[in-house]
């Protein structure tokens, strides 16, 4: 908590990391270089600092199955930040898309980086 808390005071919140997966060693390639396919992926239920709150409204539940399905994750409350699940400008793009696509609704960008939940 203390390191992210010094990192936010230098770097935009998106470029914090919300998960941390603690190693006894990097993994190495045979030429000594940084193996990155042997990582281990962190567990994307640890992703969220919110209690999980389940969508209320059938708009909540449309937005939480495109977030499920753009983000690759199972479970996704109405307070879980987009940016902290993995979301970044690129894929913000690619829901409003989704959203325009699947839901018929006009949102920007913008208000993805504004309003990050789906509540």
């Amino acid at each position: 908590t203390a390191l992210q808390e010094q990192l936010k005071l230098s770097l935009p919140e998106y470029m914090v990391p919300m998960i941390w997966v603690e190693l006894d060693q990097l993994p190495l390639t045979s030429n000594g270089k940084l193996d990155r396919k042997a990582l281990p992926d962190p567990d994307s239920s640890d992703l969220s600092s919110q209690a999980y709150v389940a969508p209320r409204t059938d708009t909540e539940r449309q937005l939480a199955v495109i977030w499920q399905n753009l983000l690759g994750i199972v479970k996704v409350g109405i307070y879980d930040n987009f940016f902290e699940l993995g979301g970044h400008s690129l894929l913000a793009t690619r829901l409003v898309s989704m959203i325009r696509k699947e839901m018929v609704l006009e949102i920007s960008v913008r208000e993805v980086f504004e309003h990050t939940t789906i509540a």
